[in-house]
């Protein structure tokens, strides 16, 4: 009988858990940045800009790179740099804030948000750009850019 009433308290403790992350997920999800359809494209759906049209191709500010979707800080200006690919490039990014994954073809390898699981772009690796041998080819679509200024005054804070 004791283990009936014990097994029966932890599937309570169980269920309520499991709905508390659920809520807490579902929170989350609602504190996104609202996308428009095209971004919800590129972001959700795993779809491409296409070249050379995308506002941080050929940006050149400094500053921090953060998701669109979530605002996590992706990339430092300072690891950008001009690749020629019509996207922009990324050489580094920053700990933790990024999830690479194996392509559906076995071909590339997609980034995306560490946070939100947004859809970035993809990573290459051997092209000799950099010292770092590393090409993050990211969507403009997906990133959003915060000043070097208005970093320092957020850290101030």
């Amino acid at each position: 009988m004791k283990t009936i009433v014990l097994l029966f308290i932890l599937s309570l403790s169980f269920g309520s858990y499991a709905q508390n992350d659920k809520q807490d997920k579902d929170a989350k999800k609602m504190e996104y940045n609202k996308l428009n359809e095209f971004e919800r494209y590129v972001i959700l759906e795993k779809g491409t800009e296409r070249p050379y049209t995308g506002k941080y191709t050929d940006y050149k500010e400094n500053g921090t790179y953060v998701c669109k979707q979530c605002g996590t800080a992706l990339y430092k200006s300072t690891d950008k740099f001009d690749s020629q690919c019509g996207w922009p490039s990324f050489d580094d990014e920053i700990d933790g804030a990024v999830n690479r994954t194996t392509d559906a073809d076995g071909r590339r390898t997609e980034i995306t948000c560490a946070n939100c699981g947004g859809h970035l772009g993809h990573v290459f690796f051997g092209e000799g750009f950099t010292d770092k041998n590393t090409r993050h080819c990211v969507n403009s679509v997906s990133l959003d850019f915060i000043p070097a200024n208005e970093d320092t005054k957020k850290e101030k804070q």
